[in-house]
C-alpha cells in the first residue's frame, strides 16, 4: 500500500474510516458559551437529540467540545471541562457505536479522560502548543491526532496576528510538529491550518485559497470554517448569509483537497458534497 494511501484511511480502534472521500464532521458544543451554540445542549438530551440528528443527515464523526476556544474566551478549569463531557460520552457510545468520535481539547488530561471513555481522535486546537505532554500522549494511546496551527493562545490569538509569509510559517509549523509527533511514535496526524486561530479576515482567505499548499505534505486535511467571523465579514450576519458564505468556502477547499469538514450544518455540507 502506497503512503498516500495509508493517509486517506484513519484506523480508529476497531473502525475505519476512509478519506478518499471527504467526511463530515459534526460540531457537538457542550459549552455554555460557544460563539454559535452555546448552551444548546450541554445536557444529556439534548446532545443525544442533536447528534442523531448529526448522524441521520451524515455525519460520520462527532467532535465533542467543552472548552471554549473562541476568540477572547477565559478558559475554565480541568474539572469543569470534564464534568461538562463526562456523562455525555458513555451515553454517546451505547447509542451511536458505530460513529467516530473526537475529542476538542488542548489539555492531555481531558484528551487521555476521552480516550479512556471510548473516544476515538484527538483534536487539538493549539498544535501541542498549550500542553508539552500532549504528544507524547498520542503517542502512548495510539489514536489519530488533529494538528492544528494556531499563534497565541484562544485568548489572545485575534489581538494582532502577524506573519511575514503566512503559507510558509504554516508549513514549517506543520513539518516541525509532524517530525516531532513521528519521533515518538504517532503514525496518524491530520493537518488543520486553523482557519481563525490567529488570523485576520485577510490571512484567513489566502490560507483558503492557498490550501493545496499542504496537500503535498500527504497527510489529511481538515478545516473548520463553519460559521466562523471571517465568513460574516465578506457574507454578512444573517443566518442565510452565514450558512452562503460557509458553503461557498467549503467548496473552496474541498475543490483544494480537504477531506474532513467540521461543520455545524450537516444536511447542507452533506449535499454540497453530493453535487
Amino acid at each position: 500500500m502506497k503512503h498516500e494511501d495509508t493517509q486517506l484511511r484513519l484506523f480508529c480502534r476497531d473502525q475505519i474510516l476512509d478519506l478518499y472521500r471527504p467526511v463530515v464532521m459534526g460540531i457537538l458544543n457542550l459549552t455554555p458559551d460557544s460563539f454559535y451554540d452555546g448552551g444548546k445542549y450541554n445536557s444529556t438530551e439534548n446532545a443525544f437529540l442533536q447528534v442523531k440528528k448529526m448522524v441521520s443527515e451524515g455525519a460520520k464523526i462527532i467532535d465533542i467540545g467543552a472548552l471554549s476556544t473562541r476568540p477572547g474566551s477565559i478558559p475554565v478549569d480541568l474539572h469543569e471541562e470534564w464534568s461538562r463531557m463526562e456523562a455525555i460520552i458513555p451515553m454517546l457510545k451505547e447509542n451511536f457505536p458505530n460513529v467516530i468520535l473526537s475529542v476538542d481539547t488542548y489539555r492531555s488530561e481531558i484528551a487521555k479522560k476521552a480516550i479512556l471513555e471510548g473516544v476515538h481522535i484527538i483534536n487539538d486546537i493549539s498544535g501541542g502548543t498549550m500542553d508539552e505532554t500532549m504528544f507524547a500522549l498520542a503517542a502512548e494511546l495510539d489514536v489519530p491526532y488533529v494538528l492544528t496551527h494556531i499563534q497565541g493562545t484562544p485568548t489572545t490569538m485575534q489581538q494582532n496576528p502577524q506573519y511575514e509569509n503566512l503559507i510558509d510559517e504554516v508549513k514549517i509549523f506543520f513539518e516541525e510538529r509532524i517530525f516531532q509527533l513521528q519521533s515518538l511514535g504517532v503514525k496518524q496526524i491530520i493537518l488543520d491550518p486553523g482557519f481563525g486561530f490567529g488570523k485576520t479576515v485577510e490571512q484567513n482567505y489566502q490560507l483558503l485559497n492557498s490550501l493545496e499548499m499542504f496537500v503535498g505534505i500527504e497527510f489529511p486535511i481538515l478545516v473548520g470554517l463553519s460559521r466562523k467571523s471571517f465568513v460574516k465579514n465578506r457574507y454578512g450576519n444573517e443566518a442565510d448569509q452565514v450558512l452562503h458564505g460557509t458553503l461557498e468556502c467549503t467548496k473552496i477547499a474541498i475543490e483544494k483537497g480537504a477531506k474532513i469538514l467540521r461543520v455545524h450544518d450537516v444536511i447542507e455540507t452533506v449535499q454540497l458534497l453530493a453535487k
